[in-house]
This record gives structure tokens, C-alpha cells and sequence, in this order.
């Protein structure tokens, strides 16, 4: 249905064209985690803005048991926490009431860490209480096995929120990660399947967008802290600080909105022969981290670890 959509409805960006958040017929999305700022008044003043995704959960569901024997400052560490943890997701509804009220088209992500990726499922799903017509967004920030989750459990994430929903969430990561998972695609088929929504901050994406695997993103995360400044910004989102990420997708918000929370697989593409990316010689702090924890990255397939030196945005 995704690609039927996309197919018949005319696409005014594709990822061949340069600066596509100039042209006015493409919407706009602004994304936030809960140390943003946001004068919602203003925001709304800008009529290009078609939706708000915010930061819903953050790996493994925490554990707040301030109770029992436990030194002064831990149980002072521990109920800080909590207020953090109630108040962020307090935003967060608040957020969600504010937008959805002003006609936004409303998302949240989960930001994938190590650990149980079923248990990180359902705390995502507990934490955002997704509506059917929601996006649902899988952020896998890189390849390093220390801080973010392994391919192989992003798939089995991705399967359980479609168990529980009925629908698939939509892949966010960077250029890196997205052409890794185009290349291995045939290891990755449920990954490789997800709507993208990809983040590089350049000006264009010719000739680096992964076309071997998907033909165009559904979002193109163009702006951040990375590339906005108080002197030069991609793009200004009234109301915001330099810091807010923005987000262009290619076409309208009525037709973004009719693929907004679809969560169907792409269709698939003809296997390809194996591809071997190249080979690269292991930096001295990942081998430390196998000497010294086997067990953080022996399940690691040494593709993936090869491709951790990748730093390219």
C-alpha cells in the first residue's frame, strides 16, 4: 500500500534532488527528545510544519526502587531519576496533546540499546501508547555493539511491535548503517523492508543514498545541532533553539499523511550474490573491548564490527 501510494501521488523530492526542504510543497517534520525547547505558539506559526515526533523510550525500562537498604546518596540518585523519568514523561503527553490538537500528524521513537530487544519493546509500546494512527520509529544510532542495539535484535524488536500492533515501525539511522543494511540485505530482510527515515546532514544525497535497497526515504532528517548555528541553519523552525532536528519529507502532508502510520513492509527486492564491503582493520579500542568482554561483541558478526570505523554523516 506504502509504495502503491508513493508510486501514484507525485513525488516532489526524490533522493536525487538538492535542497528539497526549499521547496514549498514538501512537508516539513520537527523531531525532539525532552532537553528541547519548545514555544508551541510559535512553532505553529509556521504552516509548513506537517508533524512532531518526540522521544518516547530509551533502552531497557528503568529500575526505580528507592526502598530498602541503600546509602543516602543512592536513594537520593534514585528518586532524582524518578523525577526525571516522570517529568520527561509528562512532556511527552503534553507534547503529544498540544500537537495532536493543532492538526500535527504525531510520532515517537524508541532509541535502541544493548539489552533485550522484546523487553525493549514492550516498554516502548507501555511508554507511547501508540495510537493507530501514529508513526512508530525503531532509532538505531550506529553499528557499535557498546551503545546500540545489534541488527539481529532490531529485527526481533521490529517483529514484536508487530505482533502487538499489527504494524511494523519505521527504521531511523544514518547513512552508515542505512547502506550496511542495504548491503546485507539478504541478512536483514525485515530492516531492509522498513520505511526509511534517514539522517545526513548535506545539502544533497545523490549518489549516497542506499538505492540498492530502497528507491527513496520517507523522511530526510536534514537539520540538527549537527549543521544549524545561530549564523547559518538549513533550515528555522520558529519557536525553536539551533539545536531542534527537521525533517523533510517527499510530498505533501496529505499524502504524507495516508502513509504516516501505515507500518507495512516494503516489497521486496530480487536477491542479490553476497556483497563483501571492505575489509578494515579493527580499531585498537573495539579489540580492547573483546579482550576484555567476549561477551560484548562475540556475537557480532565481523562485517558488523568492520563496519564501526564508518564516520561518515
Amino acid at each position: 500500500m506504502l509504495l502503491a501510494l508513493a508510486a501514484s501521488a507525485p513525488q516532489h523530492a526524490t533522493a536525487s534532488d538538492t535542497l528539497p526542504w526549499n521547496d514549498p510543497a514538501n512537508a516539513l517534520v520537527v523531531d525532539a527528545y525532552e532537553l528541547n525547547t519548545v514555544d508551541w505558539e510559535a512553532l505553529l506559526s509556521d504552516k509548513r510544519i506537517s508533524g512532531f515526533i518526540s522521544k518516547a523510550s530509551d533502552g531497557l525500562p528503568e529500575s526505580f526502587d528507592c526502598t530498602g537498604d541503600h546509602a543516602g546518596d543512592t536513594v537520593a540518585h534514585c528518586k532524582t531519576m524518578w523525577r526525571k523519568y516522570a517529568v520527561s514523561r509528562e512532556l511527552f503527553q503534553t507534547r503529544r496533546l498540544v500537537a495532536r490538537a493543532a492538526g500535527l500528524l504525531w510520532g515517537a521513537y524508541h532509541l535502541a540499546r544493548p539489552g533485550n530487544p522484546i523487553d525493549q519493546a514492550n516498554h516502548f509500546l507501555d511508554y507511547a501508547d501508540p495510537k493507530p494512527d501514529e508513526m512508530m520509529i525503531l532509532d538505531i544510532e550506529g553499528l557499535d555493539p557498546r551503545n546500540f542495539m545489534s541488527l539481529e535484535d532490531a529485527q526481533i524488536f521490529a517483529g514484536h511491535i508487530k505482533a502487538r500492533t499489527g504494524r511494523y515501525p519505521v527504521l531511523y539511522t544514518n547513512n552508515n548503517t542505512a547502506r550496511y543494511i542495504a548491503a546485507y540485505r539478504n541478512d536483514y530482510p525485515v530492516l531492509a523492508r522498513l520505511p526509511l527515515w534517514y539522517a545526513r546532514y548535506k545539502p544533497d544525497i545523490k549518489g549516497v543514498f542506499p538505492l540498492a535497497n530502497w528507491d527513496n526515504y520517507l523522511l530526510w532528517q536534514f537539520s540538527s545541532g549537527v549543521n544549524c548555528s545561530k549564523r547559518r541553519c538549513p533550515y528555522r523552525v520558529p519557536g525553536t533553539l539551533t539545536d531542534i532536528d527537521v525533517n523533510v519529507a517527499p510530498m505533501s502532508k496529505s499524502e504524507l499523511a495516508k502513509v504516516w502510520a501505515e507500518g507495512a513492509l516494503l516489497p521486496a527486492r530480487e536477491p542479490d550474490p553476497p556483497l563483501v564491503l571492505a575489509k578494515m582493520e579493527m580499531e585498537p579500542k573495539f579489540a580492547a573491548a573483546r579482550e576484555l568482554d567476549p561477551i560484548t561483541t562475540s556475537s557480532v558478526p565481523k562485517r558488523e564490527i568492520n563496519a564501526l570505523n564508518y564516520q561518515d554523516f
